[in-house]
């Protein structure tokens, strides 16, 4: 009976597949991924005094990472969201998002993100500085990287970071509404 369960233990473990493995630093992650909105989540919220306030995700994204195998801070990011994919759970609130007075979908089809600066902050962290450019309006942008997986030929980064919505002409709703939006993305890469 013992032989047969461990055979049974035995034959489980080989045929469960193999977790991802953890990159032990940024340098282990080197070269060009594809990002895409299939593997991907692109998160934000912003508060409110007066409740829950608003959380969505944008649905349609795609970018690029591309990872200097040289210098960590010669890497570069370009990430392009299609705000009319926008989803917050509740229609009012995705109607107002895509009018004139936020996004703007019909004259700004596309929010733009292309990193200036890459600065490596330890082992599997980096500050990405660049421009973003959203509702006719373009500002500089900060976000944190760290890599939270390494699988075969893809990656993948937890990025946090806050954007103020008055430079780009979205601060409708302040101060009832915060000026700030905080983004919590888990991007996913594909080495190409």
């Amino acid at each position: 009976m013992r032989t047969a369960a461990l055979l049974s233990f035995v034959a489980l473990t080989i045929a469960a597949p193999a977790p991802a493995l953890a990159a032990t630093n940024l340098s282990d992650v080197a070269g060009h991924y594809a990002l895409s909105a299939r593997t991907s989540s692109l998160g934000f919220s912003i508060s409110s005094v007066a409740g829950a306030g608003i959380s969505g995700k944008f649905r349609q994204f795609n970018g690029w990472i591309e990872i200097d195998p040289k210098n960590i801070n010669r890497s570069s990011v370009t990430i392009t969201i299609m705000p009319a994919s926008v989803v917050t759970g509740q229609q009012r609130v995705d109607s107002f998002l895509k009018s004139d007075a936020v996004f703007d979908v019909a004259d700004n089809p596309t929010i733009y993100f292309r990193s200036t600066a890459v600065r490596r902050t330890g082992e599997k962290t980096a500050s990405i500085t660049g421009l973003l450019t959203a509702h006719g309006h373009t500002g500089p942008a900060v976000f944190n990287a760290e890599l939270s997986s390494l699988s075969g030929n893809a990656v993948s980064f937890h990025v946090s970071g806050k954007v103020f919505r008055s430079p780009y002409g979205m601060d409708v709703g302040t101060p009832i509404y915060s000026n700030v939006v905080n983004f919590d993305m888990e991007l996913v890469g594909k080495r190409r």
